[in-house]
């Protein structure tokens, strides 16, 4: 168990949330216009017809080329082994320019050899990140650098693959591994679905920002669930904002 804890406290939980890059389909880039409406054509809908463009507001978020980093939510384990306590120290990444919220997660990801984890991160939030920092002109953090490395030198674990246990066409939701292991939810009150028009019509970032902390969390509980020779162990949730209290006082 001790070399378990000593890996653990050197990854870094994560999530992101995105957007598309503008509200409105006008507003995008002339030229990413016509290659959205490409893109649109091969989108399942209800509709077999949908007007053109009507589908960028709630899908273009989630295609890095058409969509932004609207925050990143970060978490790590600090272990107490005498106390047998683990402190989670979590916080999130929000800025108004997506570039500079991507200078600053850079900044954390190159203070330590981190081990990256997210779920459905290997097909999400990885590859999103690494095309949104290209695309803003900021050089990958070595995390992320994966070209030319080996299977085994890239540092990146995924709760969703770990629960396919090898059965790669199988996909589960965060918010189903959350259910059946107990673990209280992160969507009350929005869901990926809604963060679009959140950020867009409510103009509510710090909304999302809590749902987006709160992912994180389930995320690393999730992860622990799937380790039961910790069950001993008790969990403590700390955000930034707690621990700067905590130092003022």
């Amino acid at each position: 168990m001790a070399d378990f804890l000593d890996q653990l406290s050197d990854i870094l939980f994560l999530d992101i949330e995105t957007a598309s890059q503008t509200e409105h389909f006008e507003d995008l880039d002339p030229r990413l216009q016509p290659e959205w409406l490409k893109k649109e054509k091969l989108i399942r809908t209800e509709n077999p017809n949908p007007e053109p463009g009507s589908l960028y507001f709630d899908r273009a978020g989630i295609h890095a080329e058409f969509g932004q980093v609207i925050c990143v939510g970060v978490g790590f384990f600090q272990t107490k082994k005498k106390e047998k306590k683990l402190y989670f120290r979590s916080k999130v990444f929000a800025h108004e320019e997506e570039r500079e919220l991507l200078l600053e997660f850079k900044g954390l990801l190159e203070k330590k050899k981190w081990i990256l984890c997210a779920h459905n991160g290997k097909e999400f939030d990885f590859p999103y990140l690494c095309r949104r920092m290209l695309i803003n002109g900021i050089s990958l953090p070595e995390p992320l650098h994966i070209a030319g490395k080996k299977p085994w030198e890239v540092r990146h674990l995924d709760t969703m693959e770990l629960w396919r246990f090898g059965d790669y066409k199988y996909y589960t939701r965060l918010e189903l591994l959350a259910g059946v292991f107990g673990i209280p939810t992160s969507k009350e009150s929005i869901d990926g679905s809604e963060v679009n028009a959140t950020f867009y019509k409510e103009k509510d970032l710090e909304k999302i920002k809590k749902y987006c902390q709160r992912d994180v969390e389930v995320t690393a509980r999730i992860y622990m669930a799937m380790h039961p020779q910790l069950d001993e162990m008790e969990i403590e949730i700390v955000s930034a904002e707690d621990s700067k209290k905590d130092h003022k006082d």
